[in-house]
């Protein structure tokens, strides 16, 4: 009866969909588009985003936004790349031309960029921890509000357990892997001393509590501010940090010797103006650190005199270093990604034969019963219960050891290699159509 358990869970688990359904991976990143630009891809409203992907053809959608990317992973049975590039430009309200860069990925090569990404060695300082979060959070959201299921909940589990794995069996997010501490690093060698500075950090968001970390970690103390002064308050209760109201830290701006801003506003918070008149007042020079996307410092302001502004783009250049000594962190990071693409290459190999297995199941089982109740009824009172069970089991024995072996052969086939024609002959003998 073993097989017959293991066809009743396959059943629950693997719908008839997932053997033609594509994976597909659409991304802006600081890789091909300038990092101020990136905005300009963002989705506003990031659940109706999902939603719309959904109506437009695909059955699953995980979208993932962080400053230094916009990606779309999606799933269907008839959408691919081309829709999901312009769908993504009808949502966003861009032209085709914006999107001549894009970066797509399909198949096995979407999930080997999805394993690659979660592992930290997309990011623009390899092996950062943050984008580990980042996927995992944005799966979860997909997840929660059914954009996600089956298909991309696999290769989304997978991708966030070989991160894992690669950053405890690897050194790749040991030292400096963060935007956040090389920006703080970079303020260090620029003031020589962070302590005694009087340091403003703006946002109370995950890139803000990054660097509110690296600064607490080395004893540095700072002022953080919100729009919202609740968050200010909780910001530094869980995190760190002097919590003041915002409009007081924007006219303290004359006392304030570095500035990290990591938020999300759509706006300008420090602008030419606002520290055109801060340093009326001030002898030395002011640092500032725009972290934020879109941007929320007013470039204008490199123009004033003493002013040294470092945005993500700058930022970007000074990576260079951190990828060449992580060479060999990369590469075992790599071998463990190939590893585990193996195990997942042959699982979506068996999704492929399964519902035809499923479905050939099933119709053998519905002629056993058909024919079971015939002989039982003919049989009628000259059969007790227990003659009945044993002619029952007898029916079932008789087709797992039937259908067993050649079904068992078919998925070893499909996982070993593209049988796409076998698989074809099996489903026309046994009249298999997919369902809609």
């Amino acid at each position: 009866m073993g097989e017959k358990k293991q066809m009743t869970a396959a059943i629950k688990t693997t719908p008839p969909a997932a053997a033609l359904v594509q994976i597909v991976n659409a991304r802006i990143t600081y890789r091909n588009a300038p990092i101020h630009l990136l905005e300009k891809f963002t989705f506003k409203d990031v659940d109706g985003a999902h939603k719309s992907f959904l109506k437009t053809g695909f059955d699953e959608c995980v979208i993932l936004q962080t400053c230094n990317r916009v990606e779309v992973f999606a799933a269907s049975k008839d959408s691919g790349e081309s829709e999901l590039v312009e769908q993504w430009a009808a949502t966003s309200g861009l032209s085709s031309k914006d999107f001549a860069t894009i970066e797509v990925s399909k198949g096995k090569d979407a999930v080997m960029h999805l394993m690659k990404l979660a592992s930290g060695l997309d990011s623009l300082v390899v092996g950062e921890d943050q984008i580990l979060g980042q996927v995992r959070r944005a799966f979860e959201f997909s997840r929660s509000n059914r954009y996600a299921s089956s298909n991309l909940s696999v290769i989304f589990d997978r991708a966030l357990k070989v991160g894992g794995r690669v950053r405890t069996a690897t050194g790749i997010n040991k030292g400096n892997v963060s935007i956040a501490s090389i920006s703080v690093n970079i303020a260090e060698e620029y003031f020589d001393d962070l302590k005694g500075k009087n340091i403003l950090l703006i946002g109370t968001g995950e890139a803000a509590s990054l660097v509110a970390k690296v600064l607490k970690k080395r004893d540095v103390n700072f002022m953080v501010t919100s729009r919202a002064p609740d968050r200010a308050q909780s910001f530094a209760d869980t995190v760190a940090g002097t919590p003041i109201p915002f409009d007081s830290a924007l006219e303290m701006l004359h006392r304030v010797d570095l500035i990290f801003t990591a938020t999300q506003a759509p706006y300008r918070l420090i602008t030419f103006e606002r520290i055109e008149k801060a340093m009326k007042s001030r002898k030395d020079g002011m640092m500032i650190f725009d972290l934020s996307n879109p941007r929320t410092v007013d470039e204008k302001v490199t123009a004033i005199h003493g002013i040294k502004l470092i945005n993500m783009d700058q930022i970007a250049e000074l990576v260079g270093k951190n990828m060449r000594s992580r060479i060999k962190e990369i590469n075992s990071a790599e071998k463990l990604i190939d590893s585990e693409m193996k195990s997942v290459d042959t699982m979506m190999k068996r999704m492929k034969a399964e519902p035809v297995v499923i479905s050939v199941f099933k119709s053998v089982d519905s002629i056993r019963e058909r024919e079971l109740k015939k002989a039982l009824s003919m049989l009628g009172k000259k059969l007790g219960p227990e003659e009945a069970k044993v002619i029952e089991h007898l029916s079932n024995a008789i087709v797992e050891g039937v259908l067993s072996t050649p079904m068992n052969n078919l998925r070893k086939e499909i996982e070993e290699g593209e049988s796409e024609e076998l698989m074809k002959i099996v489903a026309k003998l046994f009249k298999y159509e997919e369902k809609q």
